[in-house]
C-alpha cells in the first residue's frame, strides 16, 4: 500500500484536559449554586467542553445533576418554610462593658412570609395562581348580527333586547 493510503485519522482539536477529581468539585460547585458558565469558568474551559465532558464522563454529567439538584432541593425547602412560617433556635448575648455576662437560647418564631407564598404558588402551580387568566370566548355572532337591522343592534347595545 502506499503511504497515502495509510493515512491515519487524527483527532481534532486537543486533547481534552478532564481528570477523575473534577467530578466531586464540580458537584461541590452545583451545591453552592454555581452555573454551567461559572463551572466551566473555575476549569478554564469553555462552555462547549464543559459539554463535551458531560458527555464523555457520565460520572462528571451525575456529580452535575446531584449537586443541582440537591441545591434546587435545600432552596425550595427553606421557601417553603418562610411561606408557612417556622421555628428557629436563637442566642441573646448579655454583655457588661465590652464583655459577654450572660447567654439565652430560645426559640425565635418566624411568621409566613406571603411574598414566598405566592411565589410558591405561582410556579407550583401557574394554572391556578398566575396573574393573567385567559378567558375563552366561544360565542360566535357573525352570522347573527349581519342579519339584524340596526334598529336591533341598538337596542342590544340599551340592554333592551337580548
Amino acid at each position: 500500500m502506499t503511504e497515502k493510503n495509510e493515512v491515519k485519522k487524527k483527532s481534532r482539536g486537543r486533547k481534552s484536559e478532564y481528570r477523575e477529581e473534577y467530578a466531586e468539585q464540580a458537584l461541590k460547585l452545583c451545591l453552592l449554586g454555581a452555573t454551567d458558565k461559572e463551572i466551566a469558568e473555575f476549569f478554564s474551559v469553555s462552555e462547549q467542553t464543559l459539554n463535551s465532558w458531560k458527555k464523555k464522563f457520565p460520572q462528571f454529567l451525575e456529580s452535575l445533576k446531584k449537586g443541582k439538584a440537591v441545591a434546587d432541593a435545600n432552596v425550595a425547602s427553606r421557601l417553603y418554610s418562610r411561606a408557612i412560617g417556622y421555628d428557629a433556635k436563637a442566642t441573646k448575648f448579655a454583655t457588661n462593658e465590652g464583655r459577654i455576662t450572660d447567654k439565652v437560647e430560645y426559640i425565635e418564631h418566624y411568621p409566613p412570609d406571603t411574598t414566598a407564598a405566592i411565589f410558591w404558588l405561582k410556579n407550583r402551580q401557574p394554572a391556578k395562581w398566575r396573574d393573567k387568566k385567559e378567558v375563552e370566548n366561544l360565542v360566535k355572532l357573525g352570522n347573527e348580527l349581519e342579519s339584524m337591522s340596526d334598529e336591533e343592534l341598538e337596542a342590544i347595545i340599551r340592554g333592551e333586547k337580548e
